[in-house]
């Protein structure tokens, strides 16, 4: 029997190896024994180091994983949802090199947070690292605010996402349903209204549940194809578009890489095609989604950063390469601003007929859901991972593990809600779900950035088998200075005038969350919350509290 002394922020572990057992022991000297004889090798790295136990299953291996790190960004669906705004703000050459140039920045960010989920791969994400890097003092406040910014960024990519699922549904309907010509020139026989989309987004979030409320077994076999259904329709849907555009909407390099055209009213031009960035930041984000299934993959420590940073690769180098495919076929912007909202399905439209578009769109729309799958996955683990360290409201509802599927139904449903309640608000004004779109990176990249700055200024990390060495320095300062750079543009109104109907409400839902969450911290969170816990003081103090119980009721017998 061998004994270790480790120190880490809130507390440190006694590991003391005995027959079928792991002894944890707090900075109070309170201890609790986890039986190991059915765990795994992980699981018992993940007892022993971080002090949580195991409650999910590891099915996930490095295809699956891989395929879920591809499918958080949706690569050819998220391009079709947010191509407007580079070619709209800026131009064809805004959505060419505001992807190769943003996509640097994105890459030290994804590379950064690998790094981190290497040394500490819990389904916390990066909130539970702020536990290791930091004075214990400042535990409990820095990581309230980085796991309640983490979570509107997620909730706001699920929903959103879901939004430009159903947008995406229904411009295929309109597609197939045939043109007609009006004083305004060519429209379709069938337009969706913003009701019928936020009907449609509520629909699909409920299926998106349902397929959420099955076990990871089954999950991991529905990640699993995704990453070859979206290479193959990538590769074809490029192809086609190369062989069968018409000359007449065909560009050459020059425009495609040197046009500069904005329609957005700022002055001067070359600020406006800087939002150009929100199309990539929108694409090449959630790094840390994998993390968040860290307990459900075997090897987490190798396999989920590994998945973050070649996903990211993947997503950046194709990425660049299908916009510039995009801005050669894709004719007159003029003719893409139509009632439709989506120029990259009527680019479709235009370029491979009725049947291509439609074709293209519902792939577009598949893999879309895909995202939504999966980031959904990662969302109810991350409800649940919180919750177990009481950052959230009721948190022994959300940390229930039902019984059949092994997984946290209650934290899945309660994601579901949030993301079909905050799409709501697109019934009053499409400008304020556009919001959703833009806050969707801002509160994702600062929950990233605040425990990478953390480890920039920390003494004390342990870095795990992803790690970039003498580069990592600069690496993390530049995703930490890149964030603060675009968050400056992707908080500004993408038109001009300003009016209700172009106002960028993004800074209004960050505002929203912190000040809920500020409010939340001193009317109750101070007192109770003190940073991400391990499972042994938890075990400790509902037995704690059992025996209290147990304790008034023998006293009021007798």
């Amino acid at each position: 029997m061998s004994s270790e002394l480790r120190p880490d922020g809130n507390a440190s572990y006694l590991r003391k190896r005995s027959v079928g057992a792991i002894e944890l022991q707090d900075s109070h000297g309170r201890r609790n024994t986890v039986q190991i004889e059915d765990l795994s090798k992980a699981d018992r790295a993940l007892a022993e180091q971080f002090g949580y136990k195991p409650v999910f299953r590891r099915e996930f291996g490095y295809l699956s994983t891989f395929s879920f790190a591809v499918s958080i960004s949706g690569l050819f669906a998220t391009i079709s949802t947010t191509f407007s705004y580079p070619l709209f703000a800026g131009g064809a050459s805004s959505a060419v090199w505001c992807w190769a140039i943003s996509g640097v920045g994105c890459m030290c960010i994804a590379a950064s947070v690998a790094e981190l989920v290497s040394a500490y791969p819990t389904s916390g994400g990066l909130y539970y690292t702020i536990s290791r890097l930091i004075s214990p003092k400042w535990v409990p406040s820095v990581s309230w605010v980085v796991g309640w910014l983490n979570l509107l960024g997620q909730v706001a990519g699920v929903a959103s996402s879901e939004y430009g699922s159903a947008q995406l549904l229904l411009a295929a309907v309109s597609l197939g349903s045939g043109q007609i010509q009006t004083a305004d020139g060519a429209s379709f026989n069938y337009v969706a209204t913003t009701g019928q989309i936020i009907g449609v987004m509520a629909g699909l979030t409920v299926i998106c549940g349902l397929i959420n409320s099955l076990s990871t077994y089954w999950m991991e076999k529905v990640t699993k194809t995704y990453v070859i259904f979206h290479v193959l329709v990538l590769v074809t849907c490029a192809i086609a578009l190369l062989a069968k555009t018409p000359k007449e909407n065909r560009h050459d390099a020059g425009y495609a890489f040197g046009d500069v055209n904005s329609t957005s009213g700022w002055t001067p031009v070359g600020w406006a095609w800087l939002f150009g960035f929100l199309s990539v930041s929108w694409t090449m984000t959630d790094y840390d989604a994998t993390a968040h299934i860290a307990e459900e993959i075997s090897e987490p420590e190798k396999k989920a950063p590994w998945a973050i940073f070649l996903a990211m690769l993947f997503t950046y180098v194709t990425g660049f390469l299908f916009n510039i495919v995009l801005v050669f076929v894709m004719g007159d912007p003029a003719d893409l601003d139509n009632a439709l909202e989506q120029p990259v399905a009527q680019i479709y439209f235009n370029s491979l007929g009725p049947a291509g578009g439609v074709v293209y769109t519902v792939c577009a729309f598949i893999i879309l859901q895909f995202v939504c799958f999966t980031a959904t996955q990662a969302l109810g683990r991350t409800v649940f991972a919180f919750s177990r360290d009481r950052l959230l409201p009721f948190p022994n509802v959300w940390t229930r593990v039902n019984k059949f599927t092994g997984i946290p139904l209650y934290a899945v449903w309660l994601s579901v809600l949030c993301c079909i309640l905050i799409n709501l608000i697109g019934l009053g004004s499409y400008a304020a779900i556009s919001g959703v779109f833009n806050v969707t990176a801002i509160a994702l990249d600062w929950s990233y950035c605040i425990p990478i700055f953390c480890k920039i200024l920390s003494k004390s990390f342990t870095p795990g088998p992803f790690n970039m060495g003498k580069w990592g320095l600069f690496v993390n300062a530049w995703a930490c200075i890149w964030t603060f750079f675009v968050t400056i543009i992707f908080i500004l109104p993408t038109e001009r005038p300003v009016s209700g109907d172009t106002m960028n409400y993004a800074i209004a839902f960050l505002a929203l969350i912190l000040i809920f969450a500020l409010i939340y911290w001193w009317a109750g969170g101070r007192k109770f919350y003190k940073g991400p816990l391990v499972e042994a003081q938890l075990l400790e103090e509902e037995a704690a509290e059992e025996s209290d119980s147990s304790a008034r009721e023998k006293q009021s017998t007798t």
